[in-house]
């Protein structure tokens, strides 16, 4: 498997987890949500917003027009910090981040 399809494949696992979790909205936020100029727009939108209205469509969007993906990366550490312990699916989150992280951290192709 490439780079792009296992990407693409880790991101569907993260909807999936959202979903499983009751984390995926079935609306969006308001527009002004979306104009933060905030890393991670953690001043308007909670973590798994953040992953729902923003990362997915966006890389999804790279990964559908054959852009080049990001060099490095890494949102795992923020969702360490911004998941308290108890949130729902955070470590099984927390693992599927880091997993999806490593293909933007480490050499592989």
């Amino acid at each position: 498997m490439n780079r792009a399809e296992a990407v693409r494949q880790q991101l569907l696992r993260i909807e999936a987890t959202l979903r499983q979790h009751q984390q995926w909205q079935g609306t969006s936020p308001d527009a002004a949500a979306f104009t933060s100029d905030k890393p991670f727009c953690l001043d308007t939108l909670a973590p798994y917003e953040w992953l729902q209205w923003i990362f997915i469509p966006r890389m999804h969007a790279l990964l559908d027009s054959n852009s080049p993906l990001p060099q490095a990366f890494a949102i795992a550490p923020y969702y360490e910090v911004a998941l308290h312990p108890g949130h729902p699916a955070r470590e099984i989150m927390l693992e599927l981040l880091q997993e999806l992280d490593a293909w933007f951290t480490e050499e592989k192709e």
